[in-house]
């Protein structure tokens, strides 16, 4: 009787531990009930009947799968040496388990496939310049024929596209004589520019020279023109002086002749081309007269002296 019971204990205690399941926080359980899918279990603690039902754990974490470097024939026929890598995480683990038997083994002959056919459409030149242009292109490939067996792929990143010794040796020597290439054009640039800046230099230079000369010029017009301007006054000024205060000593008409004539030489004499006159000539202009015959008589006597 005691055996019995030892059994059972036993038994239940199998029959317990076999029945509690325990998920992980980033697992999903699928249940199968005599070999039928039933259900899907998330983290934590479940139960399922033992004999009758299991579970299947799926990771539904992000995950990686490294691509062995493989050879790749480029459209210009040239082979390269390219290794890349999937980033896949699960999105359905009915679809996962039940549409596919071996989804890292299928992803990964499906990306050396998809790698031949995208390199093998680029030339080399393209293959080693646009890595992002073949991710992208990789990964819509792989999302679409991954879609139905529950896998998202996430990111398709290439390690390295190696061309062989002989073309990297040309490659090298191509990248050197385009370097000395566009120093050399830099180098001749530089020159040119230093000429073209120093004949501007110069060019203005010259402009400015002119333009100074020719506001140097300009200038002494303007002051010699009002030296002039002045001296005109100056002299206009003066023969009023005196020919005010001439007339306020009540001279005779020769008297006022006489200094008029004085003062008119003093003016033609300047620098002046232009000379004013008073406008109270007409006594004056009589007395000219006057003296005009007084020196007329004085002649006619002087020449009857010597005669007799």
């Amino acid at each position: 009787m005691l055996t019995l019971i030892m059994l059972i204990v036993v038994f239940t205690i199998i029959f317990v531990a076999n029945s509690i399941k325990i998920i992980r926080q980033y697992e999903k359980g699928l249940v199968e009930t005599l070999g039928k899918y039933t259900g899907t279990r998330n983290s934590g603690a479940n139960v399922i009947i033992p004999m009758f039902q299991r579970m299947l754990r799926v990771d539904m974490r992000e995950r990686v799968i490294d691509v062995p470097p493989q050879s790749v024939i480029t459209k210009d026929n040239v082979s390269v040496i390219v290794d890349a890598i999937i980033y896949f995480q699960v999105t359905d683990p009915v679809k996962v388990v039940y549409n596919i038997e071996n989804f890292a083994l299928a992803a990964l002959k499906l990306a050396q496939t998809n790698l031949r056919n995208v390199i093998g459409d680029m030339e080399l030149d393209s293959t080693l310049t646009s890595r992002e242009k073949i991710n992208t292109q990789l990964r819509v490939v792989m999302d679409e024929a991954t879609d139905k067996w529950g896998v998202k792929v996430t990111r398709v990143e290439i390690q390295k596209i190696d061309p062989p010794r002989d073309i990297t040796d040309a490659m090298s020597k191509q990248m050197k004589a385009e370097r000395e290439k566009r120093a050399n054009i830099l180098e001749a640039e530089g020159l040119r520019q230093a000429a073209i800046l120093k004949a501007e230099g110069a060019k203005q230079a010259v402009i400015l020279d002119a333009e100074a000369v020719k506001e140097k010029q300009v200038l002494e017009a303007i002051g010699e023109a009002e030296a002039i301007r002045k001296v005109a006054e100056a002299e206009k000024y003066k023969v009023e002086v005196v020919y005010n205060a001439i007339h306020k000593g009540n001279p005779t008409n020769d008297l006022i002749a006489i200094k008029y004539l004085e003062a008119l030489g003093k003016v033609a004499d300047g620098k002046a081309t232009k000379i004013f006159l008073p406008l109270e000539t007409a006594g004056v202009t009589a007395s000219l007269g006057g003296i005009a015959e007084l020196f007329k008589d004085t002649s006619k006597m002087e020449k009857t002296a010597s005669d007799k």
